[in-house]
């Protein structure tokens, strides 16, 4: 649910992208910030590794301009994909309002996509969200790639279920970058 303050007239949304590690989450998040106007946008925040991994999340708000009175901002958010930051992956999902799944198209990394979905599942239920009740939209990223799995078969595989928003990106060139996060705000 998003927050709302009435004495500031804001309305804040808490969107996460999520996914396996190095699978496109903070190159969505820098390609939204290279290309938005400055005046909308706050400065993207990064704790990277060397390896240029996220640490512990990455962070970029926006301002969407004003609804019936109120400033519309987003603060978007990615989790780190390492497998050891499971306690940080659910930190940030703490009151989230909408998640973006960014899949690795890749054959080789379906494994890690599965093993990232079924924690995603995991942490919103611990945390009492009903995963079924959240928007979600999922990204199937890199579909540039020789060796990408064809979507249907990721679909299947991840257990997408039907209805939720679907969008094929290479998020390195900006495809389906604003798609996924307007899919996602819908």
């Amino acid at each position: 649910m998003p927050l709302v303050q009435h004495a500031r007239h804001e309305i804040h949304f808490k969107l996460v992208y999520y996914g396996p590690g190095l699978g496109g989450k903070t190159t969505n998040l820098e390609f939204i910030h290279g290309h938005s106007k400055p005046e909308r946008r706050g400065k993207l925040i990064s704790l990277a590794a060397e390896s240029e991994r996220t640490l512990f999340f990455d962070l970029l708000p926006i301002e969407l301009g004003e609804f019936r009175g109120y400033q519309v901002r987003l603060h978007l958010c990615t989790v780190p994909g390492q497998i050891a930051q499971e306690h940080t992956r659910r930190l940030v999902l703490r009151n989230v309002d909408g998640i973006a799944f960014v899949v690795d198209s890749q054959e080789a990394r379906l494994d890690d996509n599965l093993q990232s979905i079924v924690d995603l599942y995991n942490n919103l239920r611990l945390q009492g969200d009903d995963p079924d009740k959240l928007p979600l939209v999922v990204q199937y990223n890199k579909r540039d790639l020789p060796d990408v799995v064809p979507v249907e078969t990721l679909r299947r595989e991840l257990r997408v279920p039907k209805g939720v928003q679907e969008v094929e990106a290479v998020a390195i060139q900006g495809i389906g970058v604003f798609d996924t996060m307007k899919s996602l705000m819908r």
